[in-house]
């Protein structure tokens, strides 16, 4: 498990950051989130991590702390990505470990994350923007707000108003890509139920409308428009069984531990025919720098999560007219530059 570069220094920090306005998704409302960040290094060098955790898992700050801080002998041996995959669990504590190891390899390397993770180069992203549960006249609002998007997100939580939501949203933003998100709210009849209004609204994917462990409930359904598995798909390990049911799969760091097997899992869903979807939990502009890699070899981009943080950090991805941009000074450059 070390590594032949040699030790380790470990720094694990938790970093409170609040969001602009409550965010609610089915089950759950977020008005702050603590980040832990982890920071690797030698020589002089250092990479860094940031991670959310899993809310569905109970992670949180304090607790992706500790399990980073359980591991600190391993990991301050020398430990390498590889070895990261063994010494911690998928999840927020890995993600954060192994993205600062991934940028600690670029800076001792002199070479970007994005060559070392086998791209030609990297690209803005059509992003979409996602709204949190509300009334549907508050939704349609903040939908006509969002003057530069191209893609906006519906947060749908099975309370009878979806339907509406959707309907006013269209209504306002006739000329946007809308997809929708239930986080688990529907049944196969609910999920049903609903179709007809999503595609009457023109809605261009269903995200995670059953429950984990229900997915066979949903072999054979009659959608028009593809169908995206987030929390029933958290590592690679289990896209094979999806692979018959969901058309799209969300990768996420925090759920597959860290952008090594975040990329595994992108080219995993491609070699089985489905598309690919990167998705953030809300963190900042530390925490979306990696998800951009993984975005480069997807149809679906969903990077917001420092929109709807209250603040960021100095060097920010930026959005401008609908995309996602992100400078590899923000993370993963030798030396915090860009790479000619």
């Amino acid at each position: 498990m070390p590594s032949s570069h040699g030790p380790l220094s470990l720094d694990i920090a938790i970093e409170p950051w609040r969001l602009k306005t409550p965010f609610r998704i089915t089950g759950y409302v977020m008005e702050a989130v603590d980040l832990v960040v982890c920071t690797v290094s030698r020589g002089g060098l250092s990479g860094r991590g940031e991670a959310t955790g899993v809310y569905y898992h109970d992670e949180t700050g304090a607790g992706m702390a500790a399990a980073l801080g359980a591991v600190r002998e391993a990991i301050e041996a020398g430990v390498d990505r590889q070895g990261a995959q063994e010494l911690l669990p998928p999840g927020g504590a890995r993600n954060a470990l192994d993205c600062a190891l991934w940028e600690l390899e670029s800076k001792e390397a002199g070479v970007p994350v994005w060559k070392l993770a086998g791209l030609d180069a990297t690209r803005p992203l059509k992003t979409t923007f996602t709204l949190g549960a509300d009334t549907p006249e508050a939704m349609a609002r903040k939908a006509s707000g969002l003057t530069g998007a191209q893609a906006i997100k519906l947060k749908l939580i099975g309370d009878g108003e979806d339907a509406a939501r959707v309907a006013k949203v269209r209504a306002a933003r006739p000329d946007v890509w809308i997809g929708v998100d239930a986080n688990q709210a529907f049944d196969r009849a609910g999920t049903e139920a609903l179709i007809p209004h999503l595609a009457a609204a023109e809605v261009g994917l269903l995200e995670q409308p059953c429950r984990i462990g229900d997915e066979e409930s949903l072999q054979g359904l009659n959608a028009p428009m593809p169908l995206a598995a987030d929390e029933s798909v958290q590592t690679s390990a289990d896209i094979a069984r999806m692979a018959g049911i969901f058309d799209v799969i969300n990768i996420k760091l925090d759920k597959s531990g860290g952008l090594t097997e975040g990329l595994k899992m992108a080219h995993e869903a491609r070699r089985r025919g489905l598309q690919v979807m990167v998705g953030n939990m809300v963190g900042t502009s530390l925490s979306c720098a990696p998800g951009f890699i993984v975005g480069q070899l997807c149809e679906v981009v969903d990077l917001d999560g420092p929109w709807h943080l209250s603040g960021d950090r100095e060097r920010t991805v930026s959005y401008a007219g609908g995309m996602v941009d992100c400078d590899p000074a923000i993370w993963g450059a030798p030396d915090g530059r860009e790479a000619a």
